[in-house]
């Protein structure tokens, strides 16, 4: 039988899902809600959902009388496809609105996300996008708690935006939603209690805490951040 720790660590994303439920976002509905105000998504807006997970995103924006579909690569919502960021499966300037919600960072490649993203929107069509951004080093974590955390690859707030705006996008507000990042640390602190449980596993549960540690601290001091931008394709 597979002890706690390791079970975790083979499937990150289904340990934060059993502590915090879905949507797995600093900020959850609420977040999706204003980015859906910021890009003007409303009755008959065609919208799709790049990584929709369990489709809870999907069900808002149909609630505007959006015609929403979604992707994921293991996708769990109605009307949702599986399929990759890389090779969406919607025609040139099929949609208005490209919903990306901490997935991006997901991608096997960035710029091929943002390419396609680019090519399935028609000009004036909005990427509404929110991720986790790194300023400076990351937390010493191990490779599948960084990539559940979106902590991988090339995370700078500045690249990110530079990116963005290289495949002919043109960057609206960025918001910094530290707040809520900070939010979504308290209540995984509040629902368990990882330095008890590490400190069964001796050298190895240390080592992980002292990674814990660091990204709490690196989240504290805005190192690592969340941000929400909605970008118009030009």
């Amino acid at each position: 039988m597979q002890n706690p720790l390791d079970a975790a660590l083979a499937n990150p994303w289904g340990a934060l899902r059993r502590v915090l439920g879905d949507p797995l976002h600093p900020g959850g509905t609420d977040a999706t809600r204003r980015l859906l105000d910021r890009a003007d998504v409303g009755a008959d807006t065609r919208l799709l959902d790049a990584g929709c997970g369990a489709g809870g995103a999907l069900d808002l924006a149909r609630d505007r009388g959006a015609r929403a579909v979604g992707l994921d690569r293991d996708p769990g919502g109605d009307g949702a496809v599986r399929g990759d960021l890389t090779a969406l499966p919607v025609r040139t300037g099929g949609v208005e609105v490209v919903l990306s919600e901490c997935v991006l960072c997901l991608a096997d490649d960035v710029d091929a996300a943002l390419a396609e993203s680019r090519r399935v929107l028609g000009p004036g069509g909005r990427l509404a996008l929110s991720d986790v951004v790194v300023d400076g080093d990351v937390p010493d974590l191990p490779e599948p708690v960084a990539q559940a955390l979106c902590l991988t690859g090339e995370r700078e707030r500045a690249a990110l935006l530079d990116r963005i705006e290289g495949h002919s996008f043109a960057l609206g507000e960025v918001r910094d939603h530290r707040e809520d990042l900070l939010a979504m640390r308290e209540q995984v602190a509040a629902a368990v209690d990882y330095e008890g449980l590490l400190g069964l596993f001796g050298a190895r549960g240390d080592r992980l805490l002292a990674g814990i540690e660091d990204l709490e601290a690196a989240v504290e001091d805005g190192r690592v951040s969340y941000v929400s931008l909605v970008a118009t394709a030009e």
